[in-house]
Parts: structure tokens; C-alpha cells; sequence
């Protein structure tokens, strides 16, 4: 039977033990492409709700990049008042079902946690991310999901480029204003790496077609298969279609390689390309996609990122006997998320720390037979504060395989910048947007993985909700 919330005292909530996320067997799940984590039961959540001790000084805002009422939304929930906690999320977030499944909350509002740094663990923060996922599902799942209100119609007209996290909150938080939004999109599906990048066992694509379904409800125009800076260039969105303002929202999705030997051999694959085969494509589902996607033996993941991840168990789903994911530090110096990495254990991900190729060797047809490895060490820390690799001279060795998945990070794609000579970019090729997501030209904006680099879906929200302000206060002003 559950406590009374109201009655607890801070001795009593530090005592209520973390409440473990259900999830598949990890035997039954590398066959299946289906959600892993099953969610918390409403007992579960209200328990891990009673863990907060509602702190005056709500640091876990602070960790927050959309600024959402954390202790807010988890007392709520304690108290059994599921449609006052999502309510209070929304004011905030357009997309909690996506956030509480793949956002680095152990990172970001769970590290400043009062609760784990009592318990000096940070694992054993209150577990906002599944509490947010929680209350998101319950709303979805009993059909409470209400479209935001527009205000009057103002006549002017936004063009919103990329459907991703950062574009969708742009569209949203502008719509909302009354002014008209067009949306463009590249790919026939919308949700940019919601939908191509991460897999549909860690976000099912059903979420993600949701919040598109929202905007559209909202009035959002969406224009699919165009391409800007192609089909239409950038400027001429502003001079030519008579948009009062643009935002820019198109992601990282040009993939780093390591020009290494072997990398042109047949079985190479960046990250990106896979993924979205996958993904996107529904490579996975063989019987009735019509898209190709290797059929591997024995793989290797180049990387320690959630990308690297998703890759090495996306192939474990296809098929793949062996998987093996190559890093080049130690797994605390992984940017992965711990429960990925845990997930991708249990499911025989075969982990080579401190190791990292050196050429990728082919046979007498083209295809990738074996890779050569070196080892590694750790010595001073780099300009990312973490200790630098170094080569053990001497340690090379090889690993058999027939693909390798190269999965080190993506760029900027030029395409915007080339096509739009005034956008200013910085050495790395992403736009240079100032603290309010205004770009070098007037009227243009920008946010997302195209001004940080490849960063995370809450950071994307988090710029987009900067700029989406900005625009709206900026339209007021414009004649």
C-alpha cells in the first residue's frame, strides 16, 4: 500500500529505494525490434515520485535545458495527479514521450540531483527521465493528448527548415503566437534523427508521428522531399515566398570518417547510412522492406557514442553472430549513456576498450575481411578534459570481420552554408547563431545540431526554444 506523499518526511523518501525500469529479456529482445524498456506501473512511479524532497532550490531545473518544473511534475505524480504532472511538462516540452525515452537525464537534470548526491550515487537520483516518460505514455495511452491553442492569426509567415527536435519546438512555440509556419523537410518522413538516427527499440517511430500529427492539428503546413538549398535556396525563401522569418534547424547529419586504409572496401559503412536503413527504411523488417541492408556475420562499431551503440545493437537484430564495438578510452570516458551501454552488454555487445583501428584490410574481391588494431593507453587530459589516448607501440592485432560501422560523430552538411555565402559558420562548419539563435542575417535563425554539432535531443529543444522566442519577439517589431 502506498504512503501518503504529503506525510513523508526527507529521512523517510531517502529511504525508498530507486525503482527499477521493467524491460525485455535480453535474450527475447535481440530478436525483435520492440520498445526494451516496458516503463514503469503507476505503483512504481508514484514511488519514485515520493522520493523527491521537493529542494527549494530545484537544481534539477537548473540541469534542465528547456527549463521544465521538475519538482513540480514529480510531486504531482506522487500525489496520483497524472493530468496536472503532464500538463506542467507541456508548458515546457512539446515532446516528453521522446525526452523521457532518449534524453542523458543522469547528465543533465538527474546529475544536481539532491537525492544522489545524499546517496553519492548519481544512479540513484530520482529518476526523472522515466517518471516524464511515465506520465506521457499515461496521457497518451488513456487518448488525453489536447492540441495547444493558436492565437489570432497575425499574417505573418515562418519558415521552419528541418523537422527534428529543434524544428518542432520552433514550430510549435511560433504557431502558438498565430503566426503561419511552413515546415520543410528533406526526407519523405518527418522527425529528422528522431526518425533516422535512433532506433525504434530505444523510441518507437508511433511517438514520434504523434507530435508531428500535433503541429499539423496546430495549422502547420509540411512540405516533405524538399531540400533547401536545392529545391529552393535559403534566401529566396525570404525574397521569392515572402517568409518574415526562417529558422534553421537541420541537424549534423554529414558523417566523420577516420581516413584510415580499407575505408572505400565493400562492408564499410558509416553509422548514418546504416541507421537510416534501418530506421528509416524499415531495412530490419526483410520479408516486407524492399530496401537492402548487409547481411553480416561478424561486425565492428567504430566509436563509444549512443550512435555507436545503436548501431552495434541494431545489428545484433539483424542478425549478426558477433558484434564487436571498438573504443579507444576506457568505458567511463564513453559519452554513452550508461543504460545503453549496460543494454548493449546484456545483449553480447563484445567491448574492446582502450583499443582502435588502424586499417581495414580486404580480400581479393573488395570486401572487408579483417581489421588491424592498436592498443592504448591514457595519458594527459585533452581539450575535452578527458585523459588523451595514446598508442602502446608495437600492440597491433587483428580482428576478423566482414562489416565495419564507423560511428565517430557527424558535421554540419554544407549544403546551407554553400548555397547561403552570408550565413556565417564556424572552422567546424556549423552556423555561428549568437545566445538568442540569430544568425548573421536578419531574420534568420538557427538551433540544434547545426550550431552545436552533433548534441542531444533535449539541447536541440532547449536552442529551439531560445529561438523560437526570438523570432516571435523579432516579428513583432517587423512591419
Amino acid at each position: 500500500m502506498l504512503p501518503s506523499n504529503n506525510h513523508l518526511t526527507p529521512k523517510e523518501r531517502l529511504a525508498i529505494p530507486p525503482q527499477e525500469m521493467p524491460s525485455q529479456d535480453p535474450a527475447k529482445r535481440k530478436t525483435n525490434m520492440s520498445e526494451v524498456a516496458l516503463g514503469y506501473t503507476q505503483e512504481q512511479a508514484q514511488f519514485e515520485a515520493m522520493r523527491c524532497i521537493q529542494c527549494k532550490n530545484t537544481p534539477c531545473i537548473t540541469g534542465c535545458p528547456v527549463q521544465i518544473d521538475i519538482p513540480g511534475f514529480v510531486k504531482a505524480i506522487a500525489d496520483g495527479d497524472n493530468k496536472k504532472s503532464i500538463d506542467i511538462i507541456k508548458k515546457n516540452s512539446l515532446l516528453p514521450a521522446v525526452c523521457g525515452r532518449v534524453c542523458p537525464q543522469e547528465t543533465q537534470c538527474q546529475a544536481p540531483c539532491t537525492i544522489g548526491k545524499s546517496l553519492k550515487d548519481v544512479n540513484k537520483a530520482v529518476s526523472i527521465g522515466r517518471l516524464e516518460r511515465y506520465v506521457s505514455d499515461w496521457e497518451r495511452n488513456n487518448g488525453m493528448i489536447a492540441t495547444p491553442s493558436v492565437k489570432k492569426e497575425t499574417g505573418k509567415k515562418v519558415a521552419v527548415i528541418g523537422s527534428g527536435p529543434a524544428g518542432i519546438t520552433v514550430a510549435a512555440d511560433v504557431r502558438r503566437e498565430g503566426h503561419a509556419v511552413t515546415m520543410f523537410e528533406a526526407f519523405h518522413k518527418t522527425g529528422g534523427v528522431m526518425v533516422y538516427g535512433i532506433p525504434e527499440f530505444r523510441l518507437p517511430k508511433k511517438m514520434v508521428k504523434e507530435e508531428i500529427d500535433t503541429l499539423e492539428k496546430m495549422g502547420v503546413e509540411i512540405k516533405r522531399n524538399f531540400v533547401v538549398g536545392r529545391t529552393r535556396k535559403v534566401i529566396d525563401l525570404m525574397k521569392k515566398d515572402g517568409f518574415d522569418s526562417i529558422f534553421i534547424g537541420t541537424g549534423a547529419g554529414l558523417p566523420r570518417f577516420m581516413n584510415i586504409e580499407g575505408e572505400n572496401l565493400v562492408g564499410v559503412f558509416s553509422a548514418n547510412e546504416y541507421l537510416t536503413r534501418s530506421n528509416l527504411m524499415r531495412a530490419y523488417d526483410k520479408k516486407k522492406s524492399h530496401t537492402p541492408i548487409f547481411d553480416s556475420r561478424k561486425v565492428g562499431v567504430f566509436g563509444g557514442g549512443n550512435v555507436a551503440m545503436d548501431a552495434a545493437r541494431t545489428a545484433i537484430r539483424l542478425g549478426a553472430e558477433e558484434v564487436h564495438l571498438i573504443y579507444r578510452r576506457t568505458e567511463i570516458e564513453m559519452p554513452a549513456r550508461v543504460e545503453e551501454v549496460h543494454h548493449a552488454k546484456e545483449e553480447g555487445i563484445i567491448f574492446h576498450l582502450l583499443q582502435n583501428a588502424k586499417r581495414i584490410l580486404g580480400d581479393d574481391k573488395g570486401h572487408v575481411k579483417t581489421i588491424e588494431c592498436l592498443k592504448y593507453e591514457l595519458g594527459e587530459p585533452d581539450d575535452s578534459g578527458r585523459r588523451r589516448p595514446v598508442v602502446i607501440e608495437g600492440s597491433e592485432f587483428t580482428i576478423d570481420l566482414d562489416t565495419v560501422i564507423v560511428a565517430i560523430g557527424n558535421d554540419s552538411n554544407p549544403l546551407i552554408k554553400q548555397t547561403t555565402p552570408d550565413l556565417k559558420t564556424n572552422k567546424w562548419g556549423n552556423l555561428v547563431a549568437d545566445e538568442n539563435g540569430k544568425t548573421s542575417i536578419d531574420g534568420i535563425y538557427a538551433g540544434g545540431d547545426i550550431v552545436l554539432g552533433a548534441a542531444t535531443v533535449i539541447l536541440a529543444m532547449g536552442q529551439g526554444r531560445i529561438a523560437a522566442k526570438s523570432i516571435n519577439d523579432y516579428l513583432k517589431t517587423k512591419k
